[in-house]
């Protein structure tokens, strides 16, 4: 019997992205729940992202909205003709 595969076939870049659109208020800690990673790992990820112009983290009180800047296009040259928007609106439903 062959051995199940462990990979997935999105990253945890676009995991997180796609926790965070499905409820933008989400606690990270509730995000790394979900995604299988550590707490510290969604923040570096939430933190590139950020820096890499996709999404934006807006303070409420004490808590994190995130706004999704779903124009990015994709960076990899394979499908750098699409944008961020693009991915999310076939995999999440709004």
């Amino acid at each position: 019997m062959t051995e199940p595969h462990h990979w997935t076939f999105f990253t945890n870049h676009a995991h997180v992205l796609i926790c965070l659109v499905r409820n933008s208020e989400q606690p990270l800690r509730e995000v790394a729940l979900s995604v299988g990673i550590t707490e510290r790992a969604v923040q570096r990820i939430v933190t590139e992202l950020e820096q890499g112009g996709c999404l934006k983290r807006e303070k409420i009180g004490r808590q994190n909205k995130y706004k999704i800047n779903d124009q990015v296009q994709l960076r990899h040259v394979l499908e750098a003709h699409r944008t961020i928007g693009d991915v999310l609106e076939i995999l999440v439903e709004r």
